[in-house]
């Protein structure tokens, strides 16, 4: 069989890859995107994926740039405050309540959030718009052998594809990461993370809400109201045996267990979706680049799903990978942009999984003086507007 040539083959079709796909295809770039499993874009599905994403003010640069901003941004939740309630006394009800507001750093929302499903309903249909992507669901990569001058990708369906660049995006266990030899460092935290959409009787007024108390945060994160009831998605973060316990509890249990644990936020919280389970990791590639390959997203980095990090690093990786490939098309997934890209980017997103694992390690502390010292430093540190301010900047990922 003929080799067909490409300039972008991108190995994975979730959320990330998707985006990849639209964005370097927006841009003029002949693109082949592939992924062994058929992505997902009906909620009732039942491997619908339940999970939302919450993209940040920097992320929308990259969504626009691929004609997606447009398709999403009628379905997606406003995210103007970021609060966080330490609710770590004796009972599980709130005695310290932080509230980040976008307001007091920029006239636009910390982001929005949408279910992942339909991003990728919608991105589906992006990638249908444009005729120089070639996207072939239930196709994986087999094989991948680099050269100076191209990568020769083997595909499941027979092909072989001769692309200047490969672009990895199949996640945290890549077979295109592993072809080229890249190691990778990984945390465990014995933590497992329950995903699930709730209904409640009072408005979340936009606001996106980490309760901690012991074992990970409690997260409430807004969603359009649902027939006619103000909804969240919850990401509820627990040791491995806890949230295993959990998922499998009868409804009504399960539904005292996390009304509980919400310390009584917008009332009483009611079950919209069916509940969903996540391993909970850190990761971080040894580097982001090889010969004619890029990794970007899970692919790179895994961090915990905390203050909305993960895939707005991974359009970050985009974003960079596409400006540098824009800059200097005649050495697309040549040795100095893929060096430049690594030198660029892999410092940047270690210092931010360092970051989100101290968080989350504070997150997890579960003795009564821990739990006061943690409340004592969110204290100490909301208390200083240059700090606050600060915070939230970083947190956007700006300066």
């Amino acid at each position: 069989m003929d080799r067909i040539k490409t300039d972008i083959l991108i190995s994975g079709g979730g959320v990330a890859g998707l985006t990849a796909a639209a964005a370097f295809a927006s841009a003029g770039f002949s693109v082949i995107c592939v992924d062994p499993a058929p992505p997902v874009t009906d909620a009732a599905d039942a491997n619908a994926d339940l999970r939302t994403t919450a993209f940040l003010q920097p992320s929308v640069e990259v969504l626009e740039a691929a004609g997606l901003w447009q398709r999403l941004a009628p379905h997606a939740a406003d995210l103007q405050i970021m609060r966080i309630v330490d609710a770590g006394g004796e009972t599980p009800e709130p005695r310290l309540t932080k509230d980040f507001d976008a307001g007091d750093i920029s006239d636009q929302p910390f982001g929005w959030n949408l279910p992942n499903w339909l991003l990728r309903r919608e991105m589906v249909a992006r990638l249908g718009e444009l005729p120089n992507v070639d996207f072939r669901p239930g196709v994986a990569t087999q094989n991948v052998l680099t050269r100076e001058r191209e990568a020769l990708v083997s595909l499941s369906d027979g092909s072989r594809i001769a692309a200047k660049l490969v672009i990895a995006a199949d996640g945290r266990n890549s077979p295109v990461r592993e072809a080229v030899g890249i190691d990778v460092h990984t945390t465990r935290y014995g933590q497992k993370a329950l995903a699930f959409a709730v209904t409640h009787p009072q408005p979340h007024n936009n606001i996106s809400t980490e309760v901690h108390r012991t074992g990970g945060p409690f997260t409430l994160v807004p969603l359009p109201d649902r027939d006619g009831q103000p909804c969240s998605a919850i990401v509820w973060m627990e040791s491995g045996p806890e949230v295993k316990r959990l998922a499998v509890l009868p409804e009504d249990e399960f539904t005292s267990a996390m009304n509980t644990r919400s310390a009584g936020l917008y009332g009483q919280l009611t079950l919209a979706s069916r509940r969903t389970v996540w391993p909970i990791i850190s990761q971080i590639a040894e580097r982001f680049s090889a010969e004619r390959t890029a990794l970007i997203a899970e692919a790179a980095h895994v961090v915990p799903p905390i203050g909305a990090q993960g895939l707005n690093m991974s359009l970050a990786d985009t974003k960079l990978l596409l400006e540098l490939a824009m800059a200097h098309p005649d050495d697309l997934g040549g040795r100095d942009m893929l060096e430049t890209y690594n030198r660029r980017r892999w410092p940047e997103v270690r210092a931010r999984v360092t970051g989100i694992d101290m968080l989350n390690r504070a997150s997890m502390l579960g003795g009564p003086g821990l739990r006061d010292m943690r409340a004592s430093a969110l204290n100490a540190l909301y208390s200083v507007t240059p700090v606050r301010r600060t915070l939230m900047r970083a947190g956007l990922g700006v300066r």
